[in-house]
């Protein structure tokens, strides 16, 4: 394959990125930073002022703000500006996605009004179902929600049960049945619902206005957090849909769910990296101010490692996540090159790389969970009162790693999508994995260490690519047709696929990042990259020995488990020194500004 060639979706396993190739947070715009600005300024002027008030669900409160929100164009990014919207990149959605996810309940709000709400409208709608709705939800005038799961239908959303019937007439279809852990649901005007038509296998869409007859709610559903979420069961009663409101074809809308959760995965990963940021900043705020022993707590090595670590986790997600936001307009703007319209290129753009939006929403979902518990501990007693923003943060944090599939579901789905792809032969998998075969049977190859400031960091990412190519390849020769059903073994292989892109995302910044700058500027960054290198180097050798011990035995488990010692190592490293140098700068600043 010639490096000219665009990188495909699950290819980073098999083929090296050049830093050049990839696109950081760094490169942002004046004018990418001017969108970020105004949707900072709208969660710190318009939400985190009412946050007692949206989670007490005072009525009307939320559409006002989504309104508000609409006015100034942020419901719109996404939508092209002949419906009404700004029509910006992926990656520019993003960024406001990121900036929005401070929002706490509004974030979910925001995020399935502009996401699952109006994207399956606008992309799959015709001319007349966009010209009727888009602008609507756009300005924030209409509020969408997406009606999908059913009490016996959650991860397994084909299997739902509410039905569709078409009338003797030929002009509306009745519908029938039950939806619940609705987002938006209690005062959506616009419900996205999935339904079977008669003994159909595959789900249709419909469009149906929320003040249909035989439309009925639930109370609001009592959570752990996102309290000012609304989330309600809605029952649809022989509801009256007219034909004209079919989304796209009959059968299409199990495709529909599946597209539209790739966007949300990792438009979830770059909104709860705002988050995270957010409970970083109140974290280091409440460790310069809180004075223990005669000294703020900021002073001490073991609050400046909790400090460290919540940077190094969320400084990597973003690396991850802007890498792939970049390759999925590349993809988006070579479809519509090659002559697609814009909707399915977007479409087929994000699909290409469902595995890397997968990664992402597990790497950042986790990273969240992280941040804010270790906020609540530097916290202490504070964090534990409802008085302290991060108590909010930990409650709302929990459900994102359930959102969008559970995070279980997700790492499952990211090797079965590589491996789907390797069987199509999209991706040669099986030509590098007996390759690494070959090379267990071999004499090891010596590397010195490197005088480059990544250089080591270098050596190791190849080792971790062998480590996922020895397992994978391994586990598909000795299960075969069983290896799905083994789901420890998956998720072991998901783990070493997920830290790997991500290794492979921070040192692809910050190689960029030296090569821009010099050395002496990236201090920082490389203590971060350093670190992670470092900590995720075991973690992997961990992952790929739990799954080599449950399906290998005898002299081939000793000789892999040889071959994982090797592309595991790490050289001599001070990691305590490293964690001080990013938590002297934290700070300083007083604030995330990596």
């Amino acid at each position: 394959m010639s490096d000219n060639q665009p990188i495909k979706g699950g290819e980073f396993i098999i083929r090296d990125t050049a830093p050049k190739d990839i696109f950081t947070p760094e490169e942002f715009t004046e004018e990418h930073k001017m969108i970020a600005s105004m949707c900072e300024d709208f969660i710190h002027q318009e939400i985190i002022p009412h946050l007692d008030r949206i989670d007490s669900l005072e009525e009307g409160l939320m559409p006002s703000l989504l309104k508000k929100a609409g006015a100034l164009g942020l419901l719109g990014l996404s939508i092209p500006e002949e419906y009404g919207g700004m029509g910006v990149d992926f990656k520019t959605t993003l960024l406001a996605t990121e900036y929005l996810g401070l929002g706490f309940s509004f974030s979910v709000a925001y995020g399935a009004h502009t996401g699952i709400g109006t994207l399956p409208l606008l992309y799959y709608g015709n001319d007349e179902q966009k010209n009727k709705y888009v602008a609507k939800l756009a300005s924030g005038e209409w509020a969408a929600a997406y009606c999908l799961t059913e009490p016996g239908a959650g991860s397994d959303a084909n299997s739902g049960k509410t039905k569709a019937e078409l009338s003797a007439d030929g002009t509306h279809y009745s519908i029938t049945g039950q939806k619940m852990w609705i987002t938006n649901g209690g005062f959506a005007n616009l419900f996205t619902v999935f339904a079977k038509i008669e003994d159909d296998e595959n789900l249709t869409a419909f469009l149906v206005e929320a003040d249909s007859e035989g439309i009925s709610l639930n109370p609001e559903e009592k959570k752990m957090g996102i309290k000012g979420s609304s989330t309600r069961q809605v029952f649809f009663n022989n509801v009256q849909v007219p034909v004209e409101n079919m989304l796209s074809e009959r059968g299409n809308g199990f495709k529909i769910a599946l597209n539209i959760l790739n966007i949300g995965r990792i438009k979830l990963g770059a909104a709860v990296m705002g988050g995270a940021k957010g409970g970083i900043d109140e974290s280091v705020r409440y460790a310069l101010e809180r004075e223990q022993f005669g000294r703020s707590i900021s002073k001490y090595g073991a609050i400046r490692h909790k400090l460290a670590e919540q940077v190094i986790q969320t400084y990597v997600v973003e690396s991850a996540t802007y890498r792939a936001g970049q390759n999925i307009d590349d993809a988006i703007k070579g479809l519509i090159e090659g002559g697609m319209d814009k909707a399915q290129a977007t479409l087929q753009g994000i699909e290409l790389f469902a595995p890397e939006c997968a990664v992402i929403k597990v790497a950042g979902s986790e990273c969240l969970d992280f941040v804010v518990d270790e906020a609540v501990q530097i916290f202490g007693g504070m964090g534990y009162s409802a008085e302290a923003s991060v108590e909010r943060a930990y409650r709302d944090s929990r459900i994102n790693r359930i959102f969008e599939g559970t995070n279980e579901i997700n790492r499952m789905l990211t090797v079965d999508m590589v491996l789907r792809r390797a069987m199509k032969g999209e991706l040669d998998l099986m030509g590098p994995a007996m390759k690494v075969a070959g090379e267990l049977m071999s004499i090891p190859e010596i590397k010195e260490p490197s005088n480059s400031p990544l250089g080591d960091e270098q050596n190791m990412l190849e080792g971790f690519k062998k480590t996922i190519l020895m397992v994978a390849g391994s586990a598909v020769q000795k299960l075969m047709q069983t290896l799905a059903k083994e789901q420890e073994v998956l998720m072991n292989i998901a783990d070493v696929a997920i830290w790997t892109y991500l290794a492979e995302s921070v040192y692809l910044r910050v190689q960029k990042k030296i090569d821009s700058q010099g050395e002496a500027a990236c201090e920082h960054d490389i203590a971060i990259a350093k670190t992670y290198f470092y900590d995720i180097a075991d973690k992997i050798a961990k992952a790929a020995k739990d799954a080599i011990q449950s399906f290998a035995e005898g002299d081939e488990a000793r000789m892999m488990l040889m071959g994982l010692k090797r592309f595991t190592k790490t050289q001599a490293f001070n990691p305590k020194a490293a964690r001080q140098t990013i938590a002297q700068k934290l700070i300083a600043d007083g604030k995330y500004d990596f």
